[in-house]
């Protein structure tokens, strides 16, 4: 019986962590609303470790949920120099992020 029990544990056990790629598009499409403002900090943190200053990130333009989630913590942040949407097609679809420049200690 303890045996079957096991079995099933191992049914519902979490998912192993997937790594992805970091690059300077972040499209935001398979996330929910809740899980943004975490997503995009730690995105922001990873980009400005890499030294990106240019990025893109996708929220779609559905009812702007996302978008305003977005936006209000790029406003926030003290690395965002500027932040407009996307002028590609996408419009409002997609935030552009200029990150202000990482600086050069002296020397």
């Amino acid at each position: 019986m303890a045996d079957e029990e096991d079995e099933d544990d191992d049914d519902f056990a979490a998912p192993e962590a997937i790594e992805l790629e970091i690059t300077d598009v972040l499209d935001l499409h398979s996330f929910p609303p809740r899980d943004v403002p975490e997503l995009v900090r730690a995105y922001l943190d990873e980009a400005a470790a890499r030294g990106f200053v240019h990025l893109r990130l996708i929220h779609g333009k559905g009812v702007g949920v996302q978008r305003e989630i977005v936006r209000k913590l790029l406003a926030a942040d003290p690395r965002v120099e500027s932040f407009r949407d996307a002028t590609d097609g996408s419009g409002w679809g997609a935030t552009v992020v200029v990150l202000r420049p990482a600086r050069q200690p002296p020397g």
